[in-house]
């Protein structure tokens, strides 16, 4: 990290202010921003999803659980995996201790992946995590949101994936994404809204306490993304520690 220029109390004022204009600016984007997702059409589901959960099979408007809400991380767990993606864990970490307050303002969060229902258990009980989540192993569920891909597309080189076609950069079956809800009082089910890669890192806390400091987020590894330092939270220590720049 290069040292920035030493000023006087007043100097750093005046930046800091030339700042925080700046910074309203955005916040006020962002505000425009999310009313412009508001205003999103909606697509109606007519098809009939169902995910195995600890009581049994269970279909997406139930998982509402009475809430009009729902929001879904497609966390990247396929079959035969020891242990989730450490970016969804990292995320998952995130979300997991706003559960109580999400679900005062009737939104219900729940996780989906293909791993089996035994594999989702096991590892969220590792993780000591405490949100709902269920698995789609056998249903076109991930497919038909695009967060899954079949061998034939890997091997094909390019997969559709926040909403285009692009290269597969790494032979992964699974990749991260949101997904977004709303049930009506008749209750149909509507898709609102879906984002992936780095739409989801609003949920990330730790990002917005590191952006505000000195070193920023400080990823200057292999690359430079949350993978050159982030770990399951009960791996920090037990791995060496990435070097810092």
């Amino acid at each position: 990290m290069n040292k920035p220029k030493i000023v006087s109390r007043e100097e750093w004022l005046e930046a800091r202010k030339l700042h925080l204009a700046n910074e309203k600016r955005l916040t006020r984007l962002y505000d425009q921003l999310a009313a412009e997702r508001r205003r999103l059409p909606w697509v109606k589901l007519d098809k009939k999803y169902v995910f195995e959960a600890p009581e049994g099979r269970v279909t997406l408007a139930e998982l509402f659980d009475r809430r009009s809400q729902l929001i879904v991380n497609h966390f990247m767990l396929g079959p035969g995996s020891e242990a989730g993606c450490v970016g969804c864990s990292f995320g998952a970490d995130h979300v997991n201790a706003g559960l109580v307050h999400l679900e005062q303002r009737d939104v219900r969060y729940v996780a989906v992946s293909r791993a089996p229902l035994a594999e989702i258990e096991r590892f969220k009980a590792r993780m000591g995590w405490s949100f709902r989540w269920v698995s789609s192993h056998g249903s076109d569920f991930n497919y038909d949101f695009h967060v899954s891909f079949t061998k034939e597309e890997l091997a094909r080189g390019t997969i559709y994936y926040n909403f285009a076609e692009q290269p597969v950069h790494y032979p992964s079956e699974d990749l991260q994404g949101t997904s977004v809800f709303y049930r009506d009082e008749a209750g149909d089910v509507f898709h609102t809204y879906s984002s992936y890669a780095r739409g989801g890192e609003g949920v990330l806390a730790t990002y917005a306490c590191l952006d505000l400091t000195p070193r920023g987020r400080d990823e200057h590894g292999p690359t430079q993304t949350l993978g050159d330092w982030v770990r399951h939270h009960d791996s920090y220590g037990k791995e060496p520690a990435p070097t810092r720049h």
